[in-house]
């Protein structure tokens, strides 16, 4: 009986079970009951009333009425339910135009008052955390809360004032950059977040699941780094594909043939690169063949004011501080003849998951969380509550159109694009990728039909770009419309042809194919549809997209059926597209998990000398230590000043702690990488790394006191003994960054999906 349930909810495309609204909607008659006594309260009984609230259903009505004097928009039913899950604890799944913003604020009003506070409010982007802040503050004055809100041009008095608002707007790269620096403070009062408490997380599943895994990196200044990534990419510029090396048919990996190594090992002096000696070098040099086959400009990254910038897969624009690992970044800027940017020593590091796992209450929303469940149980214990629309949604999803060829694909697409611009319909059209996009602007520009381009290049534009893209007669070019955050209304900003709009058939949406998640698809077609209005979505596909030739190749018949213009009619075929997208998926899920794996002894780690670190901080537990271990050099200091002993003893400590925790993240990150070669000595590599991880942290502690006790011994201190002293150097700068996915992932994640692919072709068969 359980395995069919199973089968029926994966047939359904719901994985795993979603919250029961029944109890919710027995709340919303309470609420409504309130609404007219509310309405009789001037805004100052109001606000006295809103800071005493405690029950559910009176916290509800109050956020309504608020939202309804201060924005002049009632929420709606469903609008509230949504409050209710979050206020439980629960990922609220809302269409598109349903007003996630203000139901947040509502919910994180409510947490404000049930004690859960301070409450921050993680978006996905700056931009969203400033605009969502300033427009719902007279909401939150209305309710006696602050708030406040955090971007990357913040000061630490402008962080500092907004974290101790009562609810904080900030990306969630932000929120976590202040935690590591936080964690890094000589001095209690230089902190600028204070307490975790409650985080309502917005575009859940991307910052969840899309980016659980991406480490925030704080790093610090070494002296005499050096670059020999610079050099090798001179080495492979002009090696050609096939002849000096072979690309793997999923585009993750590629490989020097005979003639391509020797080629190399020429231009290097004719040295052996497989030789001991030269390993650092044979490293650079496959690192820069990666970043010279595999990566490509204006689809992995753009070039903007002399900086590679790296493109966001999921949301086709900017990733926003983001660097890829292990030298690829410097081998991509040799390749484009950019001067390397410094890379530094990583003083510290924490993956989004284990950021967001500190608040002790986590809730969200998003338009698309059903189909990412199970992983929101798995690493959040979260739950999905579906709310539905408040008008039911009448959009038609059109069957996908899937063509042989990109360049068939594109033809029908500015065919079907020109059908409807004629009459004045506007398009929405979602493509893969930069180039892409601006293949099709050009397509269009040649057929005489002018298009607003929207992707990583001009992604600062893009509110008042999208804002326009329901207007009569507008074409509208788009990259990934996931975190885009702002509603496309018929008739455009001001809907003056909404009507005329409407009787067209709405908003039509056009994906230029498949993306690597059937959730970002959705994103896409959510932005038609929205709110009852009428519109329709359709997606053109080619055999050549990248999702199909990487995660399903074998599965397109030798001869499809198609008409004369390419487009294809086999059933086959459409089986295999969905098939893609679904071994896609679960790739990446594998590669989540395998990287949470490693991720988890490490944050244990971390967490535990961060305890140490805060008692160094706030005690005197280091002076105890010396009075025991020197105890005559430590009368000293005491008989000269009684507070000279605590201070000197807290600042070495503390050098010492943050000194070694960079040597072991170092340490590390050198045996992740190498940990899968024990693979194939068919040892499991997580046990390794942990055979390796585990007595290295073990041997922390004691070394830290070692080192302590050694330079409390080895110097003089007087009462003007500053911590900035020679004998305490720490980074002349620091510096905050994201490592993006390395696109090839390592060799372990690799092997992961190598192998989740084919138990999906297996299961399949």
């Amino acid at each position: 009986m359980q395995r069919l349930k199973n089968r029926a909810q994966r047939f359904l495309q719901r994985p795993g079970t979603t919250v029961d609204l029944a109890p919710l909607q027995k709340v919303l008659p309470e609420i409504e009951a309130l609404e007219d006594e509310l309405k009789e309260l001037d805004d100052a009984a109001l606000t006295e009333r809103a800071a005493e609230a405690t029950q559910v259903a009176e916290i509800c009505a109050l956020g309504r009425e608020a939202a309804r004097r201060a924005l002049d928009e009632r929420p709606y039913d469903v609008q509230l339910l949504g409050v209710l899950a979050m206020l439980g604890g629960s990922v609220a799944e809302m269409a598109t135009g349903e007003g996630k913003t203000l139901t947040a604020a509502i919910a994180a009003y409510g947490h404000v008052r049930s004690n859960n506070g301070p409450v921050h409010v993680l978006t996905v982007n700056d931009y969203l955390a400033r605009r969502d802040a300033e427009w719902m503050e007279p909401v939150y004055k209305l309710l006696g809360l602050s708030v406040g809100w955090v971007t990357e041009s913040s000061t630490p008095e402008e962080r500092r004032a907004a974290y101790a608002s009562d609810v904080t707007y900030a990306s969630v790269s932000e929120a976590g950059f202040d935690y590591l620096r936080d964690q890094l403070v000589t001095d209690v009062d230089a902190r600028v977040q204070g307490a975790l408490a409650t985080a309502i997380v917005d575009e859940a599943d991307s910052i969840l699941i899309d980016e659980a895994r991406v480490p925030m990196v704080l790093a610090g200044a070494v002296a005499g780094e050096h670059d020999p990534v610079h050099v090798a990419a001179g080495v492979v510029k002009g090696l050609r594909s096939g002849r000096h090396y072979e690309i793997a048919d999923d585009g993750r990996s590629v490989a020097f043939t005979s003639t391509g190594l020797a080629v190399v090992e020429r231009k290097l002096g004719g040295i052996d690169l497989y030789d001991d000696e030269h390993v650092e070098q044979l490293s650079a040099v496959n690192v820069a063949l990666h970043a010279h086959a595999l990566l490509h400009r204006d689809v992995d990254y753009i070039v903007r004011n002399g900086a590679v910038e790296l493109v966001d897969e999921m949301r086709g624009r900017v990733a926003q501080r983001r660097r890829w690992p292990d030298g690829l970044q410097a081998a991509v800027e040799a390749k484009e003849g950019l001067d390397a940017t410094a890379e530094g020593e990583v003083l510290g590091t924490i993956t989004v998951q284990a950021y967001i796992a500190l608040y002790p209450t986590v809730c969200g929303m998003t338009a698309t969380a059903v189909l990412v469940g199970e992983q929101l149980r798995e690493y959040f214990k979260l739950e999905v509550a579906v709310i539905p629309p408040n008008t039911p949604c009448i959009r038609v999803d059109e069957p996908d159109r899937i063509y042989a060829t990109r360049q068939e694909k594109e033809d029908a697409l500015v065919a079907e694009i020109a059908l409807s611009h004629e009459k004045g319909r506007p398009v929405l059209v979602g493509t893969l990728d930069v180039k892409e996009s601006e293949s099709l602007a050009k397509a269009l520009d040649a057929a005489g039909i002018p298009a607003n381009v929207l992707n990583a290049k001009n992604d600062d534009e893009e509110a008042a770009i999208i804002a326009e893209a329901g207007k009569f007669g507008a074409v509208t070019v788009s990259t990934q419309m996931a975190g885009r955050g702002v509603d496309i209304r018929l008739g455009g900003s001001d809907q003056s042809d909404r009507e005329r709009v409407a009787e067209l058939g709405g908003l039509y949406v056009l994906g230029g194919g498949r993306h690597h998640s059937r959730r970002v698809d959705d994103q896409l077609r959510g932005r038609a549809g929205r709110q009852g209005d009428p519109g329709a979505s359709a997606f053109f596909v080619s055999l050549e997209d990248d999702l199909i030739q990487r995660n399903a190749p074998d599965a397109i018949p030798a001869s499809p059926r198609m008409n004369f213009d390419g487009l294809v009619t086999d059933e086959q075929v459409d089986y295999a597209v969905e098939h893609a997208q679904r071994v896609s998926e679960g790739v990446q899920h594998e590669i989540h998990r395998n990287t949470w794996r490693y991720s988890v002894v490490i944050e244990q780690q971390r967490k535990a000398l961060s305890e140490r670190r805060e008692r160094v901080l706030t005690s005197d537990v280091t002076a105890e230590m010396l009075k025991t271990r020197s105890s005559e050099k430590a009368e000293e200091l005491v008989e000269l000043d009684e507070e000279l002993l605590p201070r000197v003893s807290r600042s070495i400590a503390l050098y010492h702690i943050d000194r070694l925790w960079a040597e072991h993240l170092a340490e590390l990150s050198e045996v992740r990488e190498g940990v899968h070669l024990r693979a194939l000595g068919r040892l499991d590599p997580l046990d390794e790394f942990h055979r390796a991880a585990v007595p290295a942290f073990n041997a922390l502690i004691p070394a830290i006191e070692e080192r302590t006790i050694e330079t409390f011994e080895e110097n003089e201190f007087d009462k003007d003994w500053a911590p900035d002293d020679k004998t305490l150097v720490r980074p002349s700068a620091t510096w905050t960054y994201l490592v993006h996915d390395n696109p090839f992932g390592s060799e372990l994640d690799r092997l992961v999906a190598a192998v989740g692919r084919r138990l999906s072709a297996g299961g399949n068969n």
